[in-house]
């Protein structure tokens, strides 16, 4: 082979994905890679998207209540121009993004910059909760985290919704959700896959 033939990149970016059910950690997975980059002195940029206002407005909030400061995004695009000096950027309950959030992960890291998201990676009904499947696909590193069945103790990754709406989207904690393993979990019965 040639000399020069492969170029190697000094600063090579990629993406991280964490995801599983409620009340499995991602948040708290998430905050902690962050913390660190930030000890090692790394530019940091976090973001979450509107909608997630259940604990605060200017934080990422972990259901163990961790906490750590981030910007509030309306949409995915929002995150290039604000994330432009991060060497690191954090995005947390990434299935409220969108797809469009594909392609500014993919810009973000094929800009050299570390991009961690969580989110869930399944909805209440067990089904696939995009963009989430997608960003698996395209990660380097994928962590799936497990919650602990409150049913049997069993490990959980599903999100059982504990009231009857059939909105996909409805924000909660532990009054709107419980974790439930592939046994205890019942999907809703008319909205089946």
């Amino acid at each position: 082979m040639m000399e020069g033939q492969f170029r190697y990149h000094t600063r090579s970016g990629w993406i991280e994905v964490i995801c599983g059910s409620m009340f499995s950690g991602k948040t708290e997975e998430l905050i902690r890679r962050l913390r660190r980059a930030q000890i090692a002195k790394q530019k940091v940029e976090i973001f979450k998207p509107r909608i997630d206002t259940r604990f605060s407005s200017t934080h990422i909030v972990s259901h163990s209540d961790l906490a750590i400061p981030s910007t509030i995004v309306e949409s995915a695009q929002e995150i290039i121009l604000l994330a432009q000096d991060a060497e690191v950027v954090g995005i947390d309950e990434v299935q409220f993004l969108g797809m469009e959030v594909l392609a500014v992960v993919e810009e973000l890291a094929n800009s050299g910059k570390r991009v961690i998201c969580a989110g869930l990676d399944q909805d209440f009904r067990g089904v696939p909760f995009e963009p989430v499947p997608q960003l698996l696909a395209i990660a380097e590193y994928i962590t799936k985290a497990q919650a602990i069945c409150m049913v049997c103790g069993a490990p959980a990754l599903r999100s059982q919704r504990l009231s009857s709406s059939e909105s996909r989207i409805q924000l909660g904690a532990k009054d709107s959700y419980e974790p439930r393993c592939r046994h205890c979990f019942i999907p809703p019965k008319d909205l089946t896959k």
